[in-house]
């Protein structure tokens, strides 16, 4: 490796609204710049299949869409969430099917359970980056199985008992499904050098909240070998920590989220009665200048995060704040705004119980501290 390697990280994205080129414009030259771009494909990209029953079904976005993140440099996908199976084994198909023709890289969904754990690896400057990505919120008729089409996932027990599904109380990972996730990343160590954890994790539309099982799941996937773990799924921002000297991003929040589903003016009625209960649920009221992302006020603060990988193995942390522009198109701040986001990202970790940050302005990037090699002897 004769230069350092730029791994970036984006949260969820969903494109199923026209021209997705310019939704992603604001962040397009950021991630254009980088080796290696990973994000979380939040919902199918299909027009056919059957709507899933037993949870809020996201719409099959348009297939021609997925080429704009091709243009934008987002090199690998994870999958595994709570949405990826709403248009059944068909809409998982083709958004597969799709992804293989633009070379894009696609972990945590796939026509069968095998199929879905397995990792995704790409080779960059000389290293070769595995993605494996879990679904830890449900609901479980989206997880796949020796037969079905699905999502990997991480079976994180209901504090009432019932079913893992995304609205309910999820309050800690079944120790038999953790020791598959680090077996699965122990198995991905013969294949790469570095490993990135993708977990669609934690509790929708609150600030700063994590739930009981993050900590514990993130940490036990750093125990077994991953270098890297990055969460998404609460549409909101999380904070950082380091555990064993690598970094977790407990939630990289939006990373371009442009969608009519969480409209209450739609003619679909479960799609429009959860846009008005989830109001009430996690008590807010969306900024009516946001219409394609309803979402937390808060959740206009959001981050692009970064690890730099350096030849003798030293690692660097960071990220980039970006802001959500009306009506929902990420775009990299500067100035009194951009330093406003970052003490955000700062502010919620602190208030989440994370450990505090030492946190320095790197040309626009805020720098978290590096590590060496010995730190993680993977790297």
């Amino acid at each position: 490796m004769s230069r350092p390697i730029d791994l970036l990280f984006l949260g969820d994205i969903i494109l199923d609204v026209p021209d997705p080129d310019h939704w992603l414009s604001g962040i397009a030259e950021v991630t254009r710049a980088a080796d290696l771009v990973i994000g979380h494909l939040e919902v199918p990209h299909t027009l056919r299949g059957e709507e899933l029953e037993g949870d809020v079904p996201a719409p099959g976005a348009e297939p021609a869409h997925l080429a704009a993140l091709a243009r934008a440099n987002i090199g690998m996908l994870s999958m595994a969430g709570n949405h990826i199976a709403d248009c059944g084994a068909i809409g998982i198909a083709d958004t597969i099917a799709e992804l293989d023709r633009l070379g894009i890289a696609h972990a945590g969904a796939d026509a069968n359970l095998a199929l879905a754990r397995r990792p995704a690896v790409v080779a960059r400057q000389g290293r070769r980056i595995a993605l494996l990505s879990y679904n830890c919120v449900g609901p479980e008729i989206s997880w796949a199985t020796g037969s079905r089409a699905g999502s990997a996932y991480v079976n994180v027990l209901a504090a009432d008992g019932g079913p893992s599904r995304p609205q309910a109380e999820l309050v800690a990972a079944d120790p038999g499904s953790v020791a598959q996730m680090q077996a699965d990343i122990a198995a991905a160590r013969l294949e790469a050098d570095v490993i990135v954890m993708a977990l669609h994790k934690g509790i929708t539309h609150r600030p700063a909240a994590l739930a009981p099982y993050e900590r514990p799941l993130a940490h036990a996937a750093i125990e077994a070998g991953a270098d890297i773990v990055v969460g998404h799924h609460a549409h909101i921002a999380r904070g950082i920590e380091f555990h064993r000297g690598r970094p977790i991003f407990h939630g990289l929040g939006n990373g371009c989220v442009v969608t009519h589903a969480l409209t209450p003016a739609q003619d679909h009625p479960a799609r429009a009665e959860w846009a008005e209960r989830r109001k009430k649920m996690f008590g807010f009221e969306p900024d009516p200048a946001y219409p394609l992302a309803p979402f937390h006020p808060e959740a206009v603060n959001g981050l692009i995060g970064r690890c730099r990988i350096h030849a003798g193995g030293r690692v660097e942390t960071g990220f980039l704040p970006i802001w959500f522009a009306p009506p929902g198109r990420p775009v990299v701040p500067d100035g009194a705004l951009k330093d406003a986001v970052a003490a955000y990202i700062d502010r919620i970790g602190l208030a989440a119980g994370l450990p505090p940050l030492e946190i320095l302005d790197d040309n626009g990037w805020i720098h978290l501290g590096s590590f060496a090699s010995d730190a993680a002897p993977a790297l």
